[in-house]
């Protein structure tokens, strides 16, 4: 039967800023992939990132320039042989997934080999701003148990600080996206576990993080931006106790899948993490945060509106994902 594929473009508004270290933004802009066989029907979403190079227009590009790979029948173990780990793949990805869990009437996470998928607990994002503003972020969203803050450099400490007063009792994972140095690491770190803080996201820059080898670690440091698929895992070793598992930058569920399995191995928390995208987007996480000690599946919650269908959100408790949506 014939397999048709569409590639299409969308940008969703995001409820005011989202700010990190690098910049901010109004709109997740994301690529659907859509394959088409007979009357099943499968989805894939992915988020291109400017970090790794990626655009929307760069990620349209390495899709189309596969399609006739994709619809001749091409299989997931060789779409990983043919496109490397990023974006691209990921929406061809996770589209591969939906579709034979719609073919085959099984749901993915049992292909997978989960009996059932729990609901999760997600991180809520707090976005960098002052420490006025980021209280007050803070304050609105205290009744949460988990929240992420962005953090940003100089000001971190008050920043800090002012979230704590916030939200006393929800706990905390800073992220600081590459923006602290070796010579302002030991304080911030030390602040983080004065304020309670359960993880640290990548407070170096990526191929400048040899010191967190040779440096007490008084909480856990997880590695975001230095760690993408398995092959990046052997360099983490010493350096970082966690990573953060991001199906844009595994370039999809098949791969993020394996990189879980492997780091969990190498006796690595596993993190399950996301770029500001939609339910579409979260929708394979799913799988890789029953995996996970720390899970960060909140795009949908970021933005002004999502898709419909979208995945149930409880307060900060995601359910898995209804047929409709994925899988």
């Amino acid at each position: 039967m014939q397999l048709d594929m569409e590639i299409a473009c969308e940008s969703f508004p995001i409820t005011g800023r989202f700010v990190i270290a690098r910049g901010a933004k109004t709109e997740a802009h994301v690529v659907r992939v859509i394959l088409r066989e007979g009357d099943h029907i499968g989805h894939g979403e992915c988020v291109p990132y400017a970090r790794y190079g990626e655009s929307v227009e760069s990620v349209v590009a390495a899709i189309g320039a596969q399609r006739m790979a994709i619809q001749s029948g091409l299989d997931r173990p060789a779409l990983q042989r043919l496109m490397p780990p990023g974006a691209a793949r990921n929406a061809v990805d996770c589209a591969m997934w939906d579709l034979e869990a719609k073919r085959s009437g099984r749901r993915a996470w049992v292909a997978a080999g989960f009996p059932r998928l729990a609901s999760l607990v997600t991180a809520y994002t707090i976005s960098v701003g002052t420490p006025e503003e980021m209280r007050a972020s803070a304050l609105l969203a205290s009744n949460r148990p988990l929240l992420k803050i962005k953090l940003a450099g100089p000001g971190d400490l008050e920043r800090l600080r002012a979230v704590r007063a916030g939200a006393p009792h929800a706990t905390l994972i800073v992220d600081a996206n590459e923006s602290w140095d070796e010579a302002t690491l030991p304080a911030q770190l030390a602040a983080c576990a004065d304020s309670g803080v359960a993880l640290v996201e990548q407070p170096l820059p990526a191929g400048r993080d040899e010191i967190l080898a040779e440096i007490p670690r008084p909480i856990p440091i997880c590695a975001d931006e230095s760690a993408h698929d398995r092959a990046s895992l052997p360099g983490l070793v010493g350096r970082y106790d966690a990573v953060n598992i991001k199906l844009d930058k595994t370039g999809g569920l098949t791969e993020a899948l394996a990189m879980a399995q492997a780091a969990r191995a190498m006796g690595f928390e596993v993190m399950a993490g996301c770029m500001v995208g939609t339910s579409l987007s979260m929708a394979p996480a799913t799988l890789i945060g029953q995996m996970a000690a720390f899970v960060d599946l909140d795009g949908p919650l970021l933005l002004a509106h999502d898709r419909e269908p979208g995945l149930l959100y409880e307060g900060s408790t995601l359910s898995p994902p209804p047929p409709a949506l994925w899988g």
